[in-house]
């Protein structure tokens, strides 16, 4: 059942790319995840699997939010679309990528633009307008997001064709175990500015557990791009790896558990991303079960 559910996401996602580069034809893919945050380096090994996959080969053009370059992108690209990075940062909680994304809708009306696949979240109907001025006003912007309300968001306020897709790292398929267990339960926690309100205490108190999040990083010594992102997911597939069974409250947490046919129990994050998404292209694994505390958590990965 759990790789029937990564094979139909991992086929819907070769349906979208299809759709947006040409073999041959170069692409821009931007919006680099160079942070320690592991799933967004899993979204884009997913992304380069896949743009592979369908033939396009690898980007002509690279770069993360801070050191786009338009004279080397035109240089790169004469043509070909531009491949917006997917992730969770369409909105204003983390506002250096949306003002990114803004600033490439309103510079390039000449170009496609696709948003690879995101969740929406805007805490300010204020930006969220300003966002829908700038969709409006460009030709060839098309929007993937990852849930429902994403998606119902999307088609109520923006004027761009908007489409219901999974998330890219998907594209990387199932994945082997790097590792042996050396805890009972690994617990995979934010310590963000998504972090629901929440007290922990009664998962802490289980025995043989080991709690961390994967923002706490050792240097990476890789140079390019992808390297950079294989050596940050090799790093989180290595911690997930330690727990017999998982708590995450991360989106990836849980779909790198997936892929990696570890037995897990999820929170949500503060404004519901990761159960949208569950609802939508994972709960008919019988991998993951979901939690509304961390008191049911507890109860569930103890068992």
């Amino acid at each position: 059942m759990s790789k029937d559910v990564i094979a139909g996401q991992r086929k819907a996602l070769l349906d979208l790319y299809r759709r947006h580069v040409i073999p041959g034809e170069p692409y821009a893919l931007v919006d680099f995840p160079d942070h320690p945050n592991v799933g967004d380096s899993a979204i884009w090994l997913g992304e380069i699997a896949l743009l592979h996959a369908v033939g396009a080969g690898d980007p002509a053009y690279i770069s993360r939010w801070d050191d786009f370059d338009e004279a080397a992108f035109r240089a790169a690209c004469s043509t070909g679309p531009i491949l917006i990075h997917g992730g969770g940062n369409l909105g204003d909680i983390w506002p250096h990528h949306q003002h990114f994304r803004e600033h490439l809708i309103e510079r390039f009306p000449d170009r496609r633009i696709v948003q690879l696949p995101q969740s929406i979240h805007f805490r300010d109907e204020a930006h969220r307008d300003r966002f829908a001025a700038l969709v409006d006003s460009h030709p060839d912007f098309h929007l993937y997001v990852r849930d429902t309300a994403s998606l119902d968001l999307a088609r109520r306020h923006f004027t761009c064709p908007s489409t219901l897709a999974p998330d890219s790292a998907f594209g990387l398929g199932s994945l082997e175990r790097p590792a042996l267990a050396d805890c009972q339960v690994l617990m995979l926690l934010r310590s963000d500015a998504e972090r629901a309100a929440r007290d922990d205490a009664p998962l802490l108190a289980l025995a043989d557990t080991v709690a961390l999040d994967w923002l706490d990083e050792p240097p990476v010594a890789a140079s390019t791009p992808t390297g950079r992102a294989r050596e940050r997911v090799e790093r989180g597939l290595t911690l997930l790896a330690r727990g017999e069974r998982i708590v995450t409250d991360r989106l990836h947490g849980h779909i790198l558990a997936l892929l990696l046919g570890i037995s897990h129990v999820v929170l949500d994050n503060d404004y519901g991303k990761v159960g949208a998404y569950i609802a939508v292209w994972t709960a008919e694994s019988p991998l993951v079960r979901k939690a509304r505390s961390a008191q049911e958590a507890a109860e569930l990965v103890a068992g």
